[in-house]
Order: C-alpha cells, then structure tokens, then sequence
C-alpha cells in the first residue's frame, strides 16, 4: 500500500515554494496549504501580480535597480546626486537599505550576485565589466565596494579593486559596523549609516 501525501499539484506547489530563498520544507507546505485554504480571492491577485512582474519590471541598463519597463530610472536621472561617487552592491534589495540609511547621495551599481566559484560565479556573470564602463564615462573620483564582508564578497570587492587600479579612482570600502562574515541584509540602517561614514581605502 502506497503511503498517503498530498495530491500532485499540491505537491507541485509545495516543491516550487520550497525552491525559493528562505523557505524550508515546513515552511514551503504550510504555505502552500494556508494558499489552499484562503481561496481565490487571495490566490488569484498573487497569481496576476507574480505574472505581471517580468511584463512591467526590469533592471535599469545603467545601474541595475529595479525599474518600470519604459520609465527612467529615479536613481540614474536625478541630478541632485553625485555622480562622482559609485556606490557598488551586490543585490538590488541593498539599494533600499543604503537610500534608507540617508547617508549615500551619489550613484549605484548593481552587481547582481558575488563572485562564487563553488556556484559557478564567475566574473562573466557579474555587471563588472559594466561598472569600469560608468566609472570612465561618469568620471567617477570615488567607488565605494559596499559588498558583503563573507569571504565571497571579499573576493568580490578584491577582483573590483584590482580591476579599478588603473583608472585613478579611489577605492573604498565599508568597514565600521559591518560584522565579520556579515551582509548587507542583516545590517540595520544605523550601522550602515556608520559603516559609510567609516570606510576605508583598500588597494
């Protein structure tokens, strides 16, 4: 006798939920049983929102934040910035949590990952080559490597500086109230005030 579980599609569900960043197997199944129980009027304005995203959101050519698909981006067409100082990330989340922060008011740059050779990141599938780009065409005086302080973002932030040696920027990084082994998601917004009053020239 076969032993009982849910049916297929709820399995289906529970296997999709359990691949998302965040989520473990428990957590995966009583989400998807609560979609279950509150019934389409929940589920169905999810379903069209989560459709609807790659249709009307994109990545800034420029900077890599998120954008709505024909709009400018907030962020790259706002003179009142400095666009001398690059601020490099990892993630577009990050973004959010230095604008939050108040202490930043140059230009960002998205990396979109780290670099990870376990993972298969390579340098390739990072926005590097993008920011020695911007760094000569915006003239930048400043790129501050606000990555995380695991070894991956170390790696992450060395390759940068390595690569921006020879094209007269300073290089800097965060450093005064990141935790070692830290990222940027588990800063709150004060230490990452300090961090960006504090950090320090590397290279």
């Amino acid at each position: 006798m076969p032993a009982l579980d849910y049916p297929p599609p709820i399995q289906r569900l529970i296997a999709q939920l359990r691949s998302l960043p965040g989520l473990g197997p428990r957590s995966a199944e009583r989400l998807a049983l609560w979609l279950m129980q509150v019934g389409p009027l929940r589920v169905d304005p999810l379903a069209r929102s989560l459709g609807l995203l790659h249709d009307t959101v994109r990545a800034c050519d420029e900077c890599g934040f998120f954008i709505e698909k024909d709009a400018d981006c907030l962020l790259c067409t706002n003179e009142r910035r400095n666009a001398r100082l690059i601020c490099v990330v990892e993630q577009a989340a990050d973004v959010l949590r230095l604008e939050r922060s108040g202490a930043f008011q140059g230009m960002y740059h998205v990396l979109g990952g780290k670099l990870s050779p376990l993972d298969n990141v390579t340098p390739e599938d990072l926005r590097i080559d993008s920011l020695m780009q911007r760094v000569q065409s915006l003239q930048a005086e400043e790129v501050i490597l606000a990555v995380g302080s695991d070894v991956e973002g170390e790696a992450t932030a060395s390759y940068i500086a390595d690569g921006l040696s020879g094209l007269g920027v300073s290089v800097t990084r965060l450093a005064q109230g990141m935790p070692a082994g830290g990222a940027l998601d588990h800063v709150d917004e004060l230490t990452l005030f300090q961090a960006l009053h504090g950090r320090r020239k590397i290279g």
